[in-house]
């Protein structure tokens, strides 16, 4: 079969060709994003209790919502929070690889069951369920410097004119705003005014009712005889605040009418007033853009630009916009420098091969069999469904150290054969694939079967490992077809029998080369000293074997852990936390200190401050949040202007701000698990007990873990400490008085908490009109003497006279955690640290500080990480056992094997030792290198295995196999493996953007390959040799001992 590769080259070169060419049309297809779709599908059901505290929406909405939505199909566990303004939010989240479609319609079917238990005010304003897209692109802010336009014009700006466009380009799947500030008919209530009036807001709100409605009156004329009919119109739905003042309340016997103006303020105002927002230190609103699954973010990035682009045109005069997020600046920056660093590589592996084998015409066939095997692995990524994103870019560069190397083989064995004196390059060709094709296909089989469990793996983790994994035994399977097929056939055309001439150097180069040769004969004829000794001295091997594994389980067990390492994204997040009950004014003065400090420093392009919201605890007047863009990378170069080094600056030059915590975070490397890039657990109450005992534990715990030496910082938005006032209806005296308890309640939520009464249009769009009180008459306790309850005989009292006010305390969010109540605790570690030694701490924590009752669990991208941990050690372990069973059924042996795989902690070993060196933390990137690496290392293995058995069946004796077969292989290892060391040293060496996933992967793989080639060449053979006459003596082969005896002095002579 070979040879007809050999004899038709045109054939070959078609194989290869077409390969190319699917390759390229695939490339041309392949959607480009930064990662593949890594966080597990979430669905978000919200609703909103106007007026509600917390504990009121925990009961009465999010209770029995989690009740019937608890199991729902594919799920893994849910999260839940109500808040003191009168919001629910459950998420649910779910296995990787779960439809979300499927999942948002499982769970509307659920919240479809739990309509019937919610209150009326809740139905009305309805209960959502979307999927949440996870993957936010594009983060944009539009800005006034002209003091004219505020943050509320700015938010109904871009849902009128823009978001409407961006939300219709192919590949957005959502628009989120920031500021809750659409439009909202504010009707402010004057309560003195409607008591003097005999009012109650209930009859505001009926008013409403009855004036502001659409209907449908009918036609005129038609089916009649007339000529004509009329569309009869009512006026329908008002629209501007004069219509609403002019509503009539109220008409009295002598025809006097009294109308809403009368006894209310009307205005177009905003819906929400709980949030400030600014960007470059004006006024401000914006908001982020999230792509579909399985689009393309680039694509997608630059059809928003154009809608930006567009839009700039009719922007207002002061109107700018600011780009915080670019998923287009990280992602092509990074893609930018990985096809640097594959050029780097190539040329690298060139230039070593070039050295080896000393022949321009030898190196061009590796250097051919590189491209063909990289461009045609893109068809295939297309057919897995597959983007071209970092972890296939990572695959391919790794790729070229790998690829090359059957090629290599391939020039190597047939240039042997020429020295010997072949006299043509076909039957050099001939004869040398007849010894190799064997190695070939079993090194592949090898190489790509260790990547077969990787597609076992589930959850996030799996992802890695799966598109990594595939694409590089892809690019393997392809370098192996093209070894035995187009490298043979090049062999023929290229390379020329060696003249008598051939070993006479003149030129520079030549005399190189001979200094070369003439250095490696040395080394070689040392190697073989050294072989010869460990075979004598088996002991030695064994030894040195014992040493690297004792290395190997040390460094396992206390290298630091984590997930993914924390890149330079970017952006930073910062989190500002006041004293519980601090007002939004409050707050807003401490943000803008902040803010101004971020806006200094040299570092920092576009910085946007918000009041009344942060990462960590959502939404509350006392909270505040950072977004901080910085520079790009390239403007970034020099010492300190790291994002690690630009966060340490901030803690320390906002240190002095008082009365706030501020702390200030790197924006995540994956989206979709949560907004920090450090680590989250939840404390769980599993005693049904009170909140403030559940906040005394909480509390005693974070003291603690705040304490361990791992932890820069950790934080909880859980505090029971709010101040707040219960209400105590005294139900005797109300009914004396003739006043329902129920219209009492009403009256205090239509003053104070607000009430959704009815709907308008505007714009083209429909906004609420909003029932309330105007803040001036709702500041203080003895506001509530101005507020009016009416009794059944139509007489008014002040509400003060049914009700008390007491001062407690509460919490101002409760959290859930798989329906247990939770304390969620995120933070980051020290430097020095891993997200692994902040799981352990938590944990020891947690056992010296919970008592009984109160549980933990992890969410988030913690949860990952310890989900992937607990399958690392499986899916090595099955890798190690398929590498086994392909050599057992190869070799027909189970025990000779063992000699390939026993060599193979000496290079995972090395791989360890390079990544402590280099304080980088056992990532799921360093786990992938360790995967490829027991590939690679066994390759070696194997070729001397290979080669020693040919030997011993053409008669040799087992040692003198064993030697002959090192000696005849160690110029090819070596030449594969330092092609791919020095292919992966710009991966080693990275700096810039994405350069800590890159020093991950190419350290561990530069480590592992070089102490693994170093010291295993040596130890092979004498594991041969071991293992060989093991086997031998069980199966009852032949051995001539005599000879052997005989043969062993002089062999084994140092």
């Amino acid at each position: 079969m070979l040879k007809k590769f050999i004899d038709n080259p045109v054939l070959s070169t078609v194989i290869s060709i077409i390969i190319v060419i699917l390759g390229v049309l695939g490339l041309m297809s392949l959607p480009i994003s930064q990662y593949p779709e890594i966080a597990p599908p979430t669905v978000e059901v919200t609703a909103n209790y106007q007026g509600a505290n917390a504990d009121v929406v925990m009961k009465s909405v999010i209770i029995p919502l989690e009740e019937q939505i608890n199991g729902v199909e594919h799920m893994t566990y849910m999260t839940s929070k109500a808040s003191n303004d009168g919001s629910a939010v459950i998420t649910v989240n779910f296995k990787q690889g779960t439809d979300p479609d499927l999942a948002a319609v499982n769970v509307q079917n659920r919240v479809a069951k739990a309509t019937g238990l919610m209150p009326a005010e809740v139905i009305k304003t309805g209960i959502t369920t979307t999927k949440k897209l996870n993957s936010e692109v594009y983060g944009f802010l539009l800005y006034s410097e002209n003091k004219s336009y505020d943050e509320n014009f700015l938010d109904n700006y871009l849902r009128i004119n823009i978001i409407p466009e961006l939300k219709r380009i192919s590949g957005v799947g959502d628009v989120q705003v920031w500021s809750d500030q659409a439009y909202s008919m504010r009707i402010w209530l004057r309560p003195d005014v409607m008591a003097s009036y005999g009012l109650v807001p209930d009859d505001v709100i009926a008013a409403l009712a009855e004036q502001n409605i659409e209907a449908a009156p009918g036609k005129l004329g038609e089916n009649s005889k007339k000529t004509f009919q009329y569309v009869l119109k009512y006026t329908g739905r008002l629209e501007q605040p004069e219509q609403f003042e002019n509503i009539v309340v109220r008409a009295t016997a002598d025809g006097q009418l009294l109308r809403l103006k009368d006894v209310a303020d009307v205005e177009l105002g905003a819906f929400n007033y709980t949030t400030d927002l600014t960007a470059q230190g004006h006024p401000s609103s914006g908001g982020a853009v999230s792509q579909t699954a399985g689009s393309n973010a680039h694509e997608v990035i630059i059809q928003i630009e154009k809608v930006f682009e567009k839009a700039k045109a009719n922007f207002p005069p002061g109107v700018k916009l600011a780009v915080f997020i670019n998923a287009n600046d990280f992602l092509d920056a990074s893609i930018s420098k990985l096809i640097q660093t594959i050029f780097e590589a190539f040329i690298l592996v060139f230039i070593v091969v070039f050295i080896f084998l000393q022949d321009f015409r030898s190196t061009l066939i590796p250097a051919i069999a590189v491209p063909v095997a990289i461009i045609g692995t893109f068809f295939f990524l297309k057919i897995f469904g597959f983007t071209l994103n970092l972890l296939t870019l990572f695959a391919l560069v790794l790729a070229i150290g790998i690829v090359v190397d059957d090629a290599i083989v391939v020039v190597e064995a047939v240039h042997a054969k020429l020295d010997q004196g072949a006299r043509s390059a076909r039957k050099a060709t001939m004869h040398a694939m007849s010894e190799i094709s064997t190695a070939i296909v079993s090194i592949t089989l090898i190489m790509s079967a260790v990547f077969v469990p990787v597609t076992f793996i589930t959850g996030s983790a799996g992802v890695f490992y799966k598109q990594f994994g595939l694409t590089l035994a892809v690019a393997i399977l392809i370098s192996a077809v093209n070894a035995l097929t187009l490298s043979p056939a090049l062999c023929a055309i290229l390379l020329k029998p060696h003249g008598k001439d051939h070993h006479v150097k003149k030129s520079l180069l030549q005399r190189f080369y001979t200094a070369f040769n003439a250095g490696f004969t040395v080394v070689t004829d040392r190697y073989i000293r050294i072989v010869k000794i460990l075979i004598a001295r088996k002991w030695l091997a064994l030894g040195a074997i014992a040493v690297f594994a004792g290395i190997l389980v040390f460094l396992l067990r206390t290298t630091p852990t984590g997930f993914v390492p924390n890149e330079d994204s970017g952006a930073i997040y910062g989190d500002i936390i006041l004293p519980p009950a601090s007002t939004l004014e409050q707050t807003t003065r401490i943000a803008d200190q902040v803010d101004s400090i971020a806006r200094s420093m040299p570092e920092v392009a576009v910085t946007s401050r918000l009041s009344g919201m942060n990462l960590i605890s959502g939404f509350g007047g006392s909270y505040g949040a950072m977004f901080i863009a910085l520079k790009p990378w390239k403007e970034r170069t020099k010492p300190g202007q790291d994002i690690n080094s630009l966060v340490g600056k901030l803690f320390a030059q906002t240190a002095g701000i008082r009365g706030a915590q501020i702390i200030f975070f790197a924006a995540p490397t994956l989206q979709g698990f949560g907004n920090s890039s450090g680590f989250e657990m939840q404390l769980l109450d599993k005693t049904g007990g009170s909140y403030k005992d559940f906040g005394g534990t909480v509390n005693k715990f974070m003291e603690a873990l705040n304490k361990r030496p791992e932890i820069m910082y950790a934080a909880t938005p859980f505090n029971t400490n709010l101040p707040q006032y219960e209400v105590q209806v005294d139900v005797a005296h109300c009914k004396e008085a003739g006043v329902d308890v129920g219209g009492l309640l009403r009256t205090l939520q239509g003053y104070l908490g607000g009430i959704y009464a009815s709907d308008f249009n505007r714009f083209g769009k429909q906004y609420k009109v909003m029932l309330q009180t105007n803040p001036r008459y709702r500041t203080e306790e003895a506001d509530l003497n101005k507020i009016f309850v009416r009794n059944n005989k139509g007489e008014m009292a002040p509400v003060s006279a049914f009700l008390t006010l007491r001062k407690t305390s509460g919490p101002e969010f409760i959290n859930r955690f798989n329906l247990y109540t939770s304390a969620a605790v995120t933070g980051a570690p020290n430097p020095g640290y891993s997200s692994g030694d902040a799981i352990r701490a938590f944990r020891e924590v947690a056992a010296s500080t919970l008592p009984r009752g109160t549980d933990f669990d992890f969410s988030a991208l913690t949860r990952e990480e310890i989900s992937s941990g607990s399958q690392t050690l499986l899916i090595f372990v099955l890798c190690l056992l398929f590498v086994y069973f392909l050599l057992s059924a190869q070799y027909r042996s189970y025990i000779l094997p063992l000699a390939v795989l026993l060599s193979l902690p000496i290079g995972l070993a090395g791989a360890f030792i390079f990544a402590r060196l280099a304080g980088l933390d056992n990532n799921i990137f360093l786990q992938i290198s360790l995967i490829m690496l027991i590939g690679l290392l066994a390759k070696n293995a194997i070729l001397i295995v290979e080669f020693s058995i040919q030997r011993r069946r053409s008669g040799l004796s087992l040692v003198r196999a064993a030697i002959s077969g090192a000696a005849a292989r160690l110029r090819p290892i070596l030449m594969t493996s330092f092609a791919f060391i020095f292919g992966l040293m710009p991966l080693m060496l990275a700096s810039g953007v994405g350069a800590l996933s890159n020093r991950s992967i190419g350290t561990a793989a530069v480590g592992g390959m070089l102490v693994g080639t170093v010291f295993g060449v040596f130890v092979i053979p004498a594991l041969f040799v071991m293992f060989q006459a093991l086997q031998e003596r069980i199966s009852g082969a032949a051995v001539k001992k005599v000879e052997e005896h005989e043969e062993e002095p002089e062999e084994l002579a140092v």
